[in-house]
């Protein structure tokens, strides 16, 4: 295989960030593919294997009546073979091209799995839109569907799509054997495949009695414990393939190698889970849809480990706990939770219908395993997967064994460790402040460089927008706007990033940035919240910036410092990116904001420092700038507010350049 020299410098950039053990265990894992490719072994003979892991009696019949008819009004959509993926409208669903990408027209070479080049576009199309519908979370919609109408349609079509599936990917065969989150998640949603189509005369014929179904089941559990992913990848992506592994493991309890999967998988999932998540219940990788999907994942891990009747460790069900609780915190009146960092728009487990509110749902199953406090926010709608989830978890305060544990008498605002404080004003408005760690672990794969970034909604509305993510691979371009200094609500000095980027998951330098101070007692009695926090991002200078919430005046004022010693004058750029539903009047430096929410007009006046030059930018791709990505493989134009300048650096008595902007909500 050719290396370019681009390839080779992001190899060699990737292997700095890596310490002697994963360096020693990614050659062992080269050398583990090389000898895989010779050969397959047999899958054991488990003839006799029936599925126990059953949903005890009346569980179906507990699923809201509205949820349930979501559920079905996208199961009739998916067997007409219609689904969105990323953006993409596809009408091909009912007999899918498994290694087929609309977006691009690309279909994937197969051949040896480990010799497929899924990073590369140009080989295999955008590999997001060939994985999705393999993780088959829309299959587990269909056997939802047929589990609360009894509608045989509905599990004859996920039979012939898991028979064509398994066909045209036989083990270490095309891409979809080239990545341990994809085996991982896909293993899940057979489980709960199986689990949702007991009733079905034919569900054992399509599993436990089926040699081909065996053979995969084994495959993708052999291939997870040989390929866990490893040290600074030891992200989502692991406990993904604990979850999957434990879960195949306890439901699909029939191999030799069952009980050794089973255990090694928990005590991953229990090492992952702690090392994943900041004391304070927030995930690591500060990246909010992250968070879900882990929480999504420890808890169906959990549920399948009660239904078998295998002992969890506490500290699983702590973390879980916890992560639900700081969830519960940081949502806005509307239980939208931030927008920082990464997101692909991934799922642990998914059996809802479209509609069904994510965040909402999380929120109800915590409540139905551990018990709502009494300062979480309402959750009024419904799903289906809290009364699944919960008919086979064990309520937590019935855990006998499992230890008392403290949880917030109020409604935490400030999270220390992950440097996270949220600001709440009367009317539903929510503030964002940034302040924490750029990333997890050496490679901060899912990380911005958005170090002292705001985010700020008024009833649920964005106003001051975190603009996303929008894509991973493919578009570099997009990809590197998306994740820059300028792409977020914050300062960028001297036209470079906070921290330096080594590739589209890599950072090869952090920022480090400090809280100096985070008062949030004030505005509970109409008072002024109060932040501030700094960054080193900027080798000659530091950032530091202040915001205040006043409740009375319905005013949030941000004062950005740039400190640092006599010399040139800096370059400056300060954007404020609004949400896709505000109008913006700019005049100089003042810009009048405007949306409808609810039917209602709002509006709000945004006086930004008049020290810049301020223009309106929006929609614009060359170079990208006035972007807002609602999710993964979507984008469209809103409006972006920058102001150019400079930091004065000419004079002893210029060390400290101070920019103003104030934000005051009318009505």
């Amino acid at each position: 295989m050719t290396v370019s020299a681009g390839t080779a410098g992001w190899y060699l950039r990737r292997l700095s960030r890596m310490g002697p053990r994963e360096v020693g265990g990614r050659v062992a894992d080269t050398v583990r593919r090389r000898r895989w490719r010779s050969g397959l072994p047999d899958c054991p003979d488990v003839t006799g294997a029936r599925f126990t892991a059953l949903l005890p009696a009346g569980t179906v019949a507990a699923v809201p009546p509205d949820a349930a008819k979501r559920l079905v009004a996208e199961a009739d959509r998916l067997l007409a073979g219609h689904a969105v993926f990323f953006g993409v409208d596809r009408d091909d669903l009912a007999d899918p091209d498994w290694g087929y990408d609309p977006k691009t027209g690309r279909r994937a070479p197969s051949g040896y799995a480990f010799d497929v080049p899924y990073r590369d576009e140009d080989a295999v199309g955008d590999i997001k839109q060939i994985w999705e519908p393999s993780r088959h979370q829309y299959l587990t919609v269909l056997a939802a569907a047929y589990a609360i109408t009894g509608d045989e349609r509905y599990a004859e079509r996920v039979a012939a799509h898991l028979r064509s599936w398994w066909t045209a990917n036989a083990p270490l065969r095309g891409v979809h054997w080239t990545s341990g989150i994809e085996l991982g998640i896909r293993l899940l949603s057979w489980v709960w495949i199986r689990r949702l189509l007991d009733g079905w005369p034919g569900a054992a014929g399509l599993f436990e009695d089926n040699p081909v179904a065996l053979r995969q089941i084994w495959h993708h559990q052999r291939w997870l414990a040989a390929f866990p992913s490893r040290g600074s990848s030891a992200n989502n992506h692991v406990i993904a393939e604990a979850a999957g592994q434990f879960a195949a493991a306890c439901a699909f309890g029939w191999f030799p190698s069952s009980a050794r999967w089973r255990a090694d998988a928990l005590r991953s999932l229990e090492r992952q889970l702690r090392g994943n998540t900041f004391p304070s219940g927030l995930n690591r990788e500060l990246a909010t849809e992250y968070h879900g999907l882990v929480l999504e994942l420890g808890l169906a891990a959990v549920a399948e480990a009660d239904a078998a009747g295998v002992p969890v460790p506490a500290p699983v069900r702590l973390v879980l706990l916890r992560m639900t609780d700081a969830l519960a915190a940081i949502v806005d009146n509307r239980l939208r939770p931030p927008r920082q960092g990464d997101t692909d728009d991934g799922h642990g487990l998914v059996v809802d219908g479209a509609g069904t509110d994510r965040w909402g749902s999380l929120l109800a199953t915590g409540d139905a395993v551990f018990g709502r406090l009494d300062w979480w926010p309402e959750v009024t709608g419904t799903d289906v997967r809290t009364p699944l989830l919960a008919a086979l978890v064990r309520p937590y305060a019935k855990g006998g064994t499992t230890p008392t544990v403290s949880r917030p008498a109020s409604r935490p605002a400030h999270f220390a460790d992950a440097g996270m404080t949220i600001l709440r004003g009367p009317g539903g408005i929510w503030c964002r402040c940034d302040g924490g760690p750029h990333g997890f672990l050496s490679i901060a794969a899912h990380a911005h460089a958005d170090a002292l970034s705001v985010e700020v909604r008024h009833d649920g509305v964005d106003v001051l927008a975190d603009p996303g993510t929008y894509c991973y691979h493919g578009q570099p371009a997009w990809r590197r706007y998306f994740r820059s200094t300028l792409g977020h609500n914050t300062l960028e000095l001297e036209g470079g990033d906070q921290s330096v980027s080594g590739g589209p998951f890599l950072w090869t330098r952090h920022a480090r940035s400090s809280v100096l101070v985070a008062d949030t007692s004030g505005t509970a009695d109409g008072g002024t919240d109060r932040w501030s926090a700094e960054h080193d991002g900027y080798q000659r200078s530091v950032h530091r910036r202040r915001v205040e919430l006043t409740a009375a005046s319905r005013e949030l004022r941000v004062v950005d410092e740039v400190l640092g010693r006599p010399g040139p004058r800096r370059a400056v750029r300060l954007a404020f990116h609004l949400g896709p539903a505000i109008t913006a009047d700019l005049v100089g430096n003042r810009a009048v904001l405007t949306w409808t929410r609810d039917g209602e007009d709002r509006s709000a006046e945004l006086d930004l420092p008049g020290r810049l030059d301020w223009r309106a930018h929006r929609g614009e791709s060359d170079p990208p700038l006035g972007w807002y990505s609602a999710g993964f493989g979507r984008k469209e134009p809103a409006t972006t507010l920058v102001g150019t300048g400079f930091a004065d650096g000419t004079a002893p008595s210029a060390e400290v350049t101070e920019f103003t902007t104030v934000l005051r909500f009318r009505g």
